[in-house]
């Protein structure tokens, strides 16, 4: 079996339907499901680092948002992806509200696209002749706003959700190339300085390298490097890294000091800062297409990632008449990339078995580079996918890495076919030892899905690994010393077959012994290794049922059932009737919020498998399992929605929403019209805006509390 493949995350919340043939429910619970899922990436892409999918897929789910709003105007949503610029900003750096929002730009995929932007500006400015334009490489890194006071940098921060960044200024100033003093004259005597850090491919490669050697984290990409770089609590962390910085813009300023993009570019070159090369200015469209090309063509050269080209009106009192629509300028526009892509061999098809039996192609590949990263397989996601494209073993495929991350095949090269390729088939067999036959997922009206699944549950031994790996994980068990080695391992020897066999092994004195003695073993290892296990007996019910690993039962939908149902035995109990479909416990778990009739049939389901009941009930046995109080309904604050935003004094983020949840509340991260109370601790920012906008409640920590109290 090959290593789980970086494959692209399977994305739900598009309907296949042009959006003219929707009804307005449809278009309701479309937008909805846009929204939560795009707010998802934001925080993937932004805060952790890690996107899930790739830049072509966010840009199609943005893009269907729009269609949607256009065509449905009344129905925009208060959290519209449209009304928003990145992700909130991380709670471990302070806020920072800039002068002048850090906006977002439009994106043009095509010529026409470029082209139509040229035009729209000379009708906007009601002009006849062409129009002067910078062109400029869009850089692929982590946008920075830099401020400076009579010269001195004084005050750095991240872009956050455009209005609220994230003060990272003793990162910034460990950067060679930003100024600590402006050189030259004729600085405003304050201006903030917008531009992108990044790192180059060199770098990237080196960092991963010895991050790789010492075993700790790599990074998929050099722009969530750079951004894991700048975001490091410690500022030594960020100062060994070779991170670089291209200004491209400027923020709020206290009086002008250029009267064109170009001429500020110049300005900017002049006082200390670094501007791109490549950057041209032209004129009419052309010569914005004629740009375009040619950065595409240098774009392998450049030693570090861009995605694409930013085309901006020239003249600044253009810009400004041209102004802003929602969150982005009229006056400029980014042209993207389409993603990199390469022939190569698909050498074999093997299939990977997840957690929940689902069985995923993984192509086999010849190595090739494509972005400066070697790719030796891509995700085949399904065998709909394989058919459609006709792919064969043997074939030339073409690879493309989407968002320069996640590598995918687009199709094959017919002429380059090798005699005697012949169509795959799709196991009918799961290839686990056992051979457990392999099913067709259907729906709950009958219809066939793409997803194959193994019906060995967790007699297969892959799905038992996957299992007992999501057991462990952080936000399940969370059994320190016990990582996907030492669990394979274990599982190899016979040791651990099922969760229950974790905390057994913390006891028997003949196994420990045999690994003490054992290579890369020895007392204070395995001394560990049991006390980590051991403080896991008492575990809170919502992890407990979150590790059972059920499928379509996560973190928060295992809260909402451990506080509906508030203890282990009454849990178990009503999982029971439910695998029954007695039609009491059936109704009362889907009064529940949140829960649908895919989670009652996923738990029924579980619970009917007498192999995973036997599997529970060992398991209880070797636990404590903490009762979870249940939210009151009595309170002051029962049934409302609270946002908290700014810094807490006396209670840390995760208490207050703990106390909010006990006493009946929601607790929210973004402020919206349904939003009842936001309690605003020192340095809240967009938040308080809003919510004064609004005309939303606001309390202080302390007012919060004397409500509470009462």
């Amino acid at each position: 079996m090959l290593p789980p493949a970086r494959g692209s995350a399977k994305t739900l919340a598009m309907s296949q339907k042009p959006v003219a043939e929707l009804t307005e429910a449809v278009a309701v619970e479309e937008l909805t499901r846009l929204a939560d899922e795009i707010a998802q990436h934001d925080i993937r892409y932004y805060q952790d680092e890690a996107p899930t999918i790739s830049d072509a897929e966010y840009d199609a789910l943005k893009l269907r948002n729009a269609e949607l709003e256009a065509a449905f105007p009344h129905l925009i949503r208060d959290n519209s992806p449209s009304l928003r610029v990145g992700a909130a900003r991380s709670e471990q750096f302070a806020p920072v509200e800039h002068g002048v929002p850090m906006l977002s730009l439009d994106n043009a995929f095509s010529d026409e696209e470029a082209l139509e932007f040229e035009a729209r500006v000379r009708r906007f400015l009601r002009l006849e002749e062409p129009v002067f334009f910078t062109a400029e490489p869009k850089i692929d890194g982590l946008s920075a706003s830099l401020r400076y006071e009579r010269g001195v940098f004084v005050r750095g921060a991240t872009r956050g959700d455009g209005r609220v960044g994230e003060d990272v200024t003793a990162n910034l100033a460990t950067l060679k190339e930003i100024p600590k003093r402006l050189v030259g004259e004729g600085w405003p005597e304050v201006i903030e300085i917008r531009g992108e850090v990044f790192l180059g491919h060199e770098e990237f490669a080196a960092l991963n390298a010895s991050a790789a050697a010492a075993g700790q984290r790599t990074y998929a990409n050099p722009r969530n490097a750079a951004s894991g770089s700048l975001r490091q609590i410690d500022p030594k962390v960020t100062a060994a890294r070779p991170l670089r910085f291209f200004a491209y813009a400027w923020g709020y300023v206290s009086s002008p000091f250029a009267e064109t993009q170009w001429e500020a570019l110049q300005k900017l070159k002049a006082w200390g800062f670094r501007i791109t090369p490549e950057t041209r200015r032209v004129e009419g469209p052309g010569w914005l297409l004629a740009a375009y090309r040619e950065m595409e063509a240098v774009r392998p050269k450049l030693g570090y990632d861009i995605d694409g080209v930013v085309y901006k009106v020239d003249r600044l009192d253009w810009q400004q008449r041209l102004g802003f629509v929602s969150r982005s300028p009229r006056w400029a526009i980014a042209r993207k990339f389409p993603a990199e892509q390469a022939r190569t061999i698909l050498e074999a098809i093997d299939i990977q078995v997840g957690r929940t039996g689902a069985l995923t192609p993984v192509a086999r590949l010849k190595p090739v580079t494509v972005g400066g990263v070697v790719v030796v397989n891509a995700t085949l996601h399904n065998a709909d996918e394989i058919a459609r494209k006709d792919v064969r073993i043997g074939d030339t495929v073409i690879l493309q890495r989407a968002g320069d991350v996640i590598p995918q095949i687009l199709g094959v090269v017919p002429e380059e076919r090798p005699p005697g390729a012949e169509p795959y088939v799709f196991p009918s067999r799961c290839p686990c030892p056992l051979q457990t036959p392999v099913a067709r997922e259907t729906t709950a009206s009958g219809a066939e899905t793409v997803v194959r699944r193994c019906t060995g549950e967790f007699a297969c031994p892959f799905q038992k690994l996957a299992h007992l790996r999501h057991f462990v994980s952080r936000r399940a068990f969370d059994i320190e010393g016990l990582g996907e080695k030492q669990l394979t391992a274990f599982v190899q020897r016979g040791w651990i077959q099922e969760p229950a066999d974790i905390f057994r092994l913390a006891r028997d004195e003949d196994r420990l012994a045999e690994l003490r003695a054992a290579e890369g073993y020895g007392e204070t290892s395995v001394r560990n290794l049991v006390a980590g296990i051991e403080a896991r007996r008492t575990i809170p019910l919502d992890r407990f049922i979150y590790g059972l690993g059920i499928r379509h039962i996560g973190e928060t939908t295992a809260v909402v059932m451990a506080r509906g149902y508030g203890s282990a035995a009454h849990f178990l109990e009503a999982m029971d009737k439910v695998a029954a479909r007695d039609p009491a416990a059936v109704e009362e778990l889907d009064a529940m919020d949140q829960i649908g009739q895919a989670v009652i049939d996923a738990a029924a389901a579980y619970f009917a498998e007498d192999h995973n009941r036997r599997m529970v009930r060992n398991l209880v046995a070797e636990l404590t399992i903490l009762d979870t109080e249940k939210p009151k309904s009595d309170t002051p604050v029962a049934g409302k929605t609270v946002v908290f935003t700014g810094s807490l004094e006396r209670m840390t983020r995760d208490e207050a929403k703990a106390q909010a949840e006990s006493l009946g509340a929601k607790v929210a991260s973004s402020v919206s019209r349904k939003t009842d109370l936001v309690v605003a601790g020192p340095g809240a920012g967009s938040k308080l805006k809003t919510a004064t906008e609004l005309g939303i409640q606001v309390l202080t920590e302390d007012e919060w509390l004397a409500l509470v109290a009462g």
